[in-house]
């Protein structure tokens, strides 16, 4: 430190004090920013904030973030429903004496009607539809800004047989009932289960956030089925092989199919977890989407063997919560139950 070189060396306040023959008014220092300082420490209100903007923004990442699907079908449930209101009351001035069809069940205290579709279990045939209804929503409010077109995904680069493609295909949005053939089929040929389906929508919307691309007619199947690849693998313990798919889709070749799951997940910058919590926020936004599409899974009334298991697990969940709640049950006892050690005195022979 004594070295006159160091960048440490400062003169002594004594030899300071000798240098000036009368004191200087007191200046404050200007205060410096993080950038003078080269602090390149995150502030805790930044932190906070980037938070909130991921949650915006990634919603196949956050639990609390609302999906995109969900948003994007809310404007044309409100002129559906509209349209329901007008022509219930048109057909109600028209038919007076003749009421329609009650087609909603309710339930009543003798006769209680459940779907067997369930968080851990969802019926799988109305969770595809409820999937392609979401994919539909993707592509029919897309963004007109024309965001860029990948050419991994373009069916028109890389196409999924050897039909030839119309001219206009990129014009024309896909209808809801393609979207679930498409789907249904890759499904039923691999024997893949509903799970995979609510896993390959978050995939789906992942990529279109993480990319910054959007579900076109030109690309929609070929992003569905990268979603679908990937999800068996991740979800499926035995999963399908991208040779399988060869067999279900004849004339693509499994080079396109290794391409395409390497750039699908380089895309979503292999992050491939899908929380638990994420899980049941899409499974639950997809039945608020089909009770507001009028797609309602089908409701059975409650007989006494399914009540009887009901019942059985209901019980078994509440005997493993109680073992569980013993187990976190913190060693603290109220002073009435307090047993005070006693000290007695020993005795040496």
């Amino acid at each position: 430190m004594g070295n006159t070189t160091s960048c440490c060396v400062s003169s002594s306040p004594k030899h300071r004090r000798n240098n000036h023959s009368r004191l200087e008014p007191y200046r404050p220092e200007p205060e410096l920013s993080r950038e003078d300082t080269a602090c390149n420490l995150q502030h805790i209100s930044d932190r906070e904030n980037m938070d909130d903007l991921n949650m915006e923004y990634n919603p196949s990442d956050h639990p609390r973030a609302s999906t995109i699907f969900l948003s994007k079908s809310q404007t044309d449930v409100r002129e559906k429903r509209k349209s329901l209101y007008i022509n219930h009351f048109t057909h109600i001035s028209e038919n007076k004496h003749h009421p329609g069809p009650v087609r909603r069940k309710y339930s009543s205290c003798s006769t209680i009607f459940l779907d067997d579709s369930t968080v851990s279990q969802p019926n799988l045939k109305y969770t595809i539809k409820c999937v392609a209804l979401a994919i539909y929503y993707h592509i029919k409010n897309r963004e007109i800004d024309g965001r860029m077109l990948l050419d991994i995904f373009d069916e028109k680069a890389h196409p999924l047989s050897k039909s030839e493609l119309p001219s206009d295909y990129s014009m024309h949005d896909p209808e809801q009932k393609q979207i679930y053939r498409f789907v249904r089929t890759l499904f039923s040929a691999a024997q893949l289960t509903a799970e995979c389906a609510i896993v390959t929508l978050v995939y789906l919307e992942r990529l279109l956030t993480y990319a910054e691309i959007d579900i076109c007619p030109a690309n929609w199947k070929r992003i569905v089925l990268g979603a679908i690849l990937l999800a068996s693998k991740v979800w499926d313990d035995q999963a399908v092989w991208n040779v399988d798919y060869c067999q279900i889709l004849k004339d693509i070749t499994v080079e396109d199919m290794n391409e395409l799951e390497r750039q699908f997940l380089e895309l979503l910058q292999f992050n491939i977890n899908v929380p638990s919590s994420v899980y049941a926020k899409y499974y639950f936004d997809l039945r608020s989407m089909a009770e507001a599409n009028s797609l309602s899974y089908p409701l059975e009334p409650l007989s006494r063997d399914k009540a009887q298991k009901l019942e059985a697990i209901s019980r078994l969940c509440e005997d493993s919560y109680k073992d569980l709640k013993k187990s976190t049950k913190k060693r603290s006892v109220s002073a009435d139950n307090l047993s005070m050690v006693r000290w007695c005195p020993a005795i040496l022979s």
